[in-house]
């Protein structure tokens, strides 16, 4: 479309040309005594254009011959940039190919051919960012070959390279740096060193993803278990990890907390420090009440620690696997030497709730037991050890009957019970 306007355009400025040209009469005369020269205005007008245009073109070559050397030494400059850039390219490519030795090299380059146009007077866009990236290549391939000197002096000189105030692209290249370098001292197992390096990071980097992934590693590494629990949490909120990947960590994090409790007082501190959400987790609840039993704690603390886990096994027999139900029989049944009558309905419930499962049969004779209601624990164990699987359970029903027997005075029942008790223990 373009083109046929351009050629209607000069149609019509060439009829306009031949009208004007045809009917035009007039002339020139030019007088140089003794000489009188009488020229057409066509011709005239003609010369006129024709030297107009040839004194345009030889301005134009006179331009772009006084503009060679000039044009000669922006195309050096390009190429050097070009080999310079190709060089970083390079150094790119075998890095992510595990040619560290080459990634280097080529990183090395491409900080010559930039030190030598700097050298030279010339200024090239985004120096600082190219000057930057090829530490960073360079490093990172001296910390692939375990060549720590080297990848510190890298670091340094991009660290330097950068100023700690700038426009925001060089923060966000500086940021990056000291990611970097942070995940560098965490491969060379020294977590204090990544913390401290963490720590340096603007308010708004330190929470980014990738910022609070090295933290975790690091806490977790540097046994600092309270702020690895916190950044896990913070990584969940932001879906760093799947919701299952998440509750296992948290989970895992908040075990190990709990661990490091010393007495019955700094545990209920660590438990009322978890959310809720992870008090509410069946394995936390039944490992947290396990060692505040084993520190001495109350009972009743135990057994309101567990009450979410009990309420879980109650309405959903099979939602939890057989060894945590098992621990949470076994939990509850250390705790039941103060049993309180709230407590005893409840097991008295879920037990006639749930006829058919042999733990809760056994955990409400062994709760009538303590509540010195004879006669019906004898009645719920005696059923209960039938059915047990578990040979652990089965042995203590045993060894609960046997007590039960001698507490009747009947010697023969009592003796068969402590031998079946002896023999779940010693089978195999």
């Amino acid at each position: 479309m373009r083109a046929a306007l351009w050629f209607l355009i000069l149609f019509g400025v060439a009829a306009a040309a031949a009208l004007f040209a045809g009917t035009n009469q007039g002339s020139v005369t030019l007088f140089w005594p003794p000489y009188r020269i009488d020229l057409s205005l066509n011709l005239v007008l003609l010369l006129l254009v024709l030297g107009f245009v040839t004194l345009y073109a030889a301005l134009r070559a006179l331009a772009a011959l006084l503009e060679l050397p000039r044009e000669a030494r922006r195309w050096r400059l390009r190429q050097k940039e070009r080999a310079m850039h190709g060089a970083l390219l390079d150094g790119l490519a075998h890095l992510l190919a595990g040619r560290f030795v080459r990634a280097r090299r080529a990183a090395d380059a491409a900080l010559q051919q930039e030190q030598a146009l700097q050298a030279g007077g010339e200024s090239v866009a985004h120096a600082v960012a190219l000057r930057t990236l090829a530490h960073v290549v360079a490093a990172e391939g001296s910390h692939a070959l375990q060549d720590r000197t080297t990848r510190e002096a890298h670091l340094r000189e991009a660290l330097e390279n950068l100023p700690a105030q700038g426009p925001v692209r060089v923060q966000e290249l500086r940021e990056g740096v000291q990611l970097r370098a942070a995940r560098w001292t965490l491969d060379d197992r020294d977590p204090a060193a990544a913390l401290e390096q963490l720590a340096a990071l603007p308010h708004g980097a330190a929470r980014r993803t990738l910022a609070l992934r090295i933290k975790l590693k690091a806490a977790r590494l540097a046994g600092h278990t309270a702020e690895a629990l916190e950044t896990a949490r913070l990584l969940a909120k932001h879906r760093a990890f799947s919701a299952t990947a998440a509750q296992g960590i948290l989970r895992s994090l908040a075990t190990n907390l709990l661990d490091g409790a010393h007495d019955a007082a700094q545990l209920q501190q660590l438990w009322a420090s978890l959310e809720p959400a992870e008090r509410n987790m069946p394995e936390l609840a039944i490992h947290a009440a396990q060692r505040l039993a084993a520190l001495g704690g109350d009972p009743a603390q135990v057994r309101a620690w567990l009450l979410p886990a009990w309420e879980r096994l109650v309405e959903l027999p099979h939602a939890l696997p057989d060894a945590q139900a098992l621990k949470l029989v076994r939990t509850l049944e250390a705790s039941l030497d103060s049993l309180d009558a709230a407590w005893l309905a409840r097991i008295e419930a879920a037990q006639q709730a749930n006829p058919r499962d042999s733990r809760l049969q056994y955990l409400a004779g062994v709760a009538c037991l303590r509540r010195d209601l004879w006669g019906k624990a004898q009645q719920l164990l005696t059923q209960a050890v039938a059915q047990l699987h578990d040979a652990s359970l089965r042995a203590s029903a045993w060894r609960h009957l046997a007590t039960l027997a001698e507490q009747r005075g009947d010697a023969e029942a009592a003796a068969q019970a402590w031998k079946n008790a002896a023999l779940q223990v010693v089978a195999p």
